[in-house]
């Protein structure tokens, strides 16, 4: 087996292997060994932003609880928080390990002393695996282009909407959203361009769930200018930049980048 046919198998597998699997775009669920964990499991809301907030944290260094507590639990005084955050925690491990027997520690979640970390090795999500797959797609990019697109395929086919979208006012969650958007948004536009050539009416289509996610990213405009003209469809591609053109306008007070303003006089030219 070639290394990108064993960087493949990797990934498929990690979602099969994982005791948890979470998906945190465009909703949030959780699947432990028993399937679906239902809304009612998590109990109080707090218990769930608890959980969610150590899935956005997942990769910084072990977090103290008291800084935990400052974020989930702004106004509690010192003696209710500690109370809020073990009724959480408690919640959490509950709703993971419903079966969990009595003084064995949590598998889900470890803590050492006063400090809190997901045990990653034992968990699939969604954020990590779009990540994962556009890595590799860049990765074999120049290696194998049929693998880049099946690559980055597999990381748009997760991609189900914004990252956790109760939490949308939440200023712990927006480093997370922003950062898993860009790479979203270069991955269509890496795709759009791979497919351009021997099926331009899915560059359009991947272009346009590009600006479903961000109006004015003006990549994917260009994109399907790209795709139209290839087709001949020449008052597309026009009206294509003059959509690129009123929102760049009204959203920033700006004009298309030369790039594209170029490539529009092409088409004006056929």
């Amino acid at each position: 087996m070639s290394e990108i046919s064993t960087a493949f198998e990797q990934l498929y597998q990690r979602k099969t292997a994982a005791q948890l699997n979470i998906q945190t775009l465009g909703s949030f669920q959780v699947w432990n060994e028993q399937g679906l964990i239902p809304a009612k499991d998590w109990g109080r809301d707090k218990t769930l932003q608890l959980f969610q907030f150590l899935i956005a944290a997942r990769h910084r260094r072990a977090l103290h609880k008291e800084m935990i507590i400052d974020r989930i639990w702004e106004d509690a005084d010192q003696k209710s928080g500690d109370q809020n955050f073990k009724v959480a925690m408690h919640g959490i491990n509950k709703a993971l390990e419903p079966n969990r027997k009595s003084r064995t520690e949590p598998q889900f979640i470890n803590r050492q002393g006063l400090t809190y970390q997901l045990q990653l090795s034992k968990i699939w999500i969604d954020i990590d695996a779009v990540e994962d797959w556009i890595a590799l797609g860049n990765q074999v990019l120049s290696i194998d282009t049929g693998q880049a697109i099946k690559a980055y395929q597999e990381a748009v086919d997760i991609y189900h909407g914004v990252f956790l979208p109760n939490r949308l006012y939440e200023d712990w969650s927006s480093d997370e959203r922003e950062r898993i958007q860009v790479l979203v948004l270069g991955a269509l536009i890496s795709l759009a361009e791979l497919v351009l050539e021997d099926n331009p009416l899915e560059s359009v289509r991947l272009a346009q769930k590009a600006l479903q996610i961000d109006a004015t990213w003006e990549d994917a405009y260009r994109i399907q200018m790209q795709a139209y003209r290839s087709k001949g469809n020449r008052p597309m591609a026009i009206k294509t930049y003059q959509q690129c053109q009123k929102i760049l306008e009204e959203e920033f007070g700006i004009s298309p980048l030369p790039e594209t303003k170029k490539m529009y006089k092409e088409i004006l030219a056929l």
